[in-house]
């Protein structure tokens, strides 16, 4: 099962730092941002983390909630989140369910060894749980003003 553009997401709970359970549907009323990144603390997904934090501001003008989310432990993502003082919290998804969800949880290779992962992506939901964007096999540089772009034109509609 994965999310299709213009369709309702599937309600999921999710467990998160800080001791927070993320559920979707407890979310209406606000834009959610789920981004999906391989591993804690490593460069592409610290940039990318970084690049969500320098814009948290303006994501919260635009009604719009952040979420990283990995396979990592809780534990893993309070260190990461505390050293890199995201003002967002991550979701630890740890038997890939959300990743499955998604679509994110995939064969990928690296240096010739074939394995199952999370491939970088991100998903704007929109304030009534309908998915309205989606970036794929996201490359780090400049991806977040195009979410951002993306989360602010969707609050002025």
């Amino acid at each position: 099962m994965s999310v299709e553009l213009d369709k309702p997401v599937a309600d999921f709970q999710a467990e998160a730092t800080n001791g927070k359970q993320v559920k979707l549907s407890d979310l209406k009323g606000q834009q959610v941002v789920l981004y999906f990144y391989p591993k804690d603390a490593t460069p592409g997904c610290t940039t990318e983390g970084m690049d969500f934090r320098a814009r948290f501001a303006q994501f919260q003008a635009a009604n719009t909630l952040i979420f990283g989310v990995s396979m990592d432990s809780l534990k893993k993502h309070e260190s990461f989140k505390c050293k890199q003082e995201f003002p967002f919290e991550l979701i630890s998804d740890e038997e890939h369910k959300l990743c499955e969800q998604f679509g994110v949880y995939q064969l990928k290779k690296n240096y010739g060894k074939e394995y199952m992962g999370i491939v970088r992506s991100t998903f704007l939901i929109d304030k009534n749980g309908v998915l309205r964007q989606e970036w794929r096999n996201v490359k780090v540089a400049g991806h977040v003003d195009k979410v951002l772009e993306a989360a602010e034109a969707l609050n002025k509609a």
